[in-house]
């Protein structure tokens, strides 16, 4: 799986820690409104480094060009641990207290530069220069260090990947003879080597006892998470189901309002037609009641005349 934009990786290392943890849940926020959960989720796994390791991840990304000549240093360093230059190893050795030295000080100048900086006087400026130290020794460390990904300082504990150079007894006439070994001091170092490996073997798996168990409540975490982001997207499809229903519940609602509107206006004007056909069929009956009673005026009149002329006959 890929992981997050290195772009974006960057900008968050280049973050001073007290402030990582809300720009991370912020780029985890945006990368859930562009659809991007499983981006979400790798966002969310950066961790929040310390105060010393952000100070070594801001030389990598603001000053690449300096750790890259450090890394350059870190190989001359082993090749000359390797051929046991003892001349070659000095001068380098001088080069690299020189190298960490400036480093150092150029990191108090990126800090000096970054508003959201520790004040000057609070930066651990010493597990900044023991870190560099380690990269010149360890190569992992080294990598760690060029990648701007650092999450805590660390130090050379002084098994590295290259022996260390067996030492030579310069005599006064400047031919190198063998050193005279000391038994015991050969037999006291060799016990604590062995102690001490025996002690980084045991902090070694309690190490790996602990990751295990933080792994495992990691998987369980993400689980969790992953429950919570399909619960949060069921939940979000419902509320955008019921959102549009309603929508369309007001829209046929407002149709019938306007439906009623027009129904209760022709009523209306039906109501008062009513009333002026009722009008209208009062006078009409009422003048027909008129014309009725003259007509039969009229007959009763006709009769009379009849009647009047039979009698003169």
């Amino acid at each position: 799986m890929a992981g997050p934009p290195p772009d974006l990786v960057q900008r968050l290392y280049a973050t001073p820690p007290d402030r990582f943890v809300a720009a991370r849940d912020a780029a985890v926020a945006e990368a859930r409104r562009a659809g991007d959960p499983k981006g979400a989720r790798e966002i969310g796994k950066l961790r929040r480094p310390t105060v010393a390791a952000w100070l070594v991840n801001l030389l990598a990304i603001r000053r690449p060009e300096l750790v890259a000549d450090l890394a350059q240093l870190a190989e001359s360093l082993r090749s000359a641990q390797r051929d046991l230059r003892g001349g070659k190893l000095r001068e380098l050795s001088a080069q690299r207290r020189a190298v960490v030295g400036a480093l150092v000080a150029e990191v108090r100048k990126l800090a000096a530069a970054e508003p959201a900086a520790p004040p000057l006087g609070k930066l651990p400026l010493g597990e900044v220069e023991a870190t560099l130290n380690a990269a010149l020794s360890d190569t992992e460390v080294a990598e760690q260090v060029r990648a701007g990904r650092l999450l805590r300082s660390t130090h050379y504990a002084g098994f590295g990947e290259v022996p260390r150079p067996q030492l030579r007894l310069v005599t006064g006439g400047g031919e190198e003879e063998p050193a005279v070994p000391d038994r015991a001091a050969e037999r006291a170092e060799s016990r604590r080597t062995r102690d001490q490996r025996a002690a980084e073997r045991e902090a070694r798996a309690e190490r790996a006892k602990r990751r295990r168990a933080v792994e495992r409540e990691l998987a369980k975490a993400r689980d969790d998470q992953d429950r919570a982001e399909a619960e949060l997207t069921g939940v979000t499809d419902a509320e955008r189901d019921g959102a549009a229903t309603l929508d369309r519940i007001e829209t046929e609602l407002a149709e019938l309002e306007r439906r009623r509107a027009v129904a209760e206006q022709e009523l209306s004007r039906a109501k008062l037609a009513r009333r002026g056909a009722e009008r209208s069929l009062t006078a009409a009956r009422r003048r027909t009641g008129e014309v009725e009673a003259a007509l039969e005026a009229l007959d009763a009149e006709e009769e009379d005349a009849a009647e009047g002329g039979h009698e003169a006959d």
